[in-house]
């Protein structure tokens, strides 16, 4: 990603941060490549376990042309989906943590890899989120393949 879209998405990002200067002048010199950005103000992020969260972007990247941005940490252990604020205040799940109004994420600057995390699908600055209503179908989709792949594995031959 580069040119006007990451130029867009960079813009879209740190007009949440406190001092955008102060954000965009971290991310040009922080080795990592990151930087803490507030959620619950133009977004919440569902953080999915990675068994879950991969099989579900999956899924939904077949239903849904352009999903909102889809952040993942090293090894993809956790996956986090960013969807409209306010979604964590109203989302039960177990095993699903979110973060919200008063909370913080690490976010490293689109298009470029950084320490430990990453963009799956960054974002394109247009503020698209995914869905959180499609992005429960797409969760209970994945685990109930797998849940069906479990059963198969157990089941006795003959």
């Amino acid at each position: 990603m580069t040119g006007p879209e990451t130029k867009a998405a960079v813009e879209w990002l740190t007009s949440v941060a406190p001092d955008p200067g102060a954000c965009r002048w971290e991310w040009a010199r922080n080795p990592q490549g990151v930087v803490l950005l507030p959620a619950g103000r133009r977004w919440d992020v569902l953080i999915l376990p990675g068994g879950l969260g991969c099989p579900t972007l999956d899924i939904l990247t077949r239903l849904i042309d352009r999903p909102g941005p889809v952040l993942a940490d090293f090894g993809e252990a956790r996956l986090g989906f960013f969807v409209p604020p306010g979604t964590v205040s109203r989302w039960i799940g177990t095993g699903i943590r979110g973060c919200g109004q008063g909370t913080w994420i690490v976010v490293p600057y689109p298009g470029r890899a950084a320490g430990g995390v990453r963009w799956l699908i960054p974002p394109d600055g247009s503020g698209t989120l995914t869905d959180a209503g499609l992005l429960e179908l797409a969760m209970h989709e994945a685990a109930g393949a797998a849940a069906r792949d479990a059963r198969g594995k157990h089941r006795p031959e003959g």
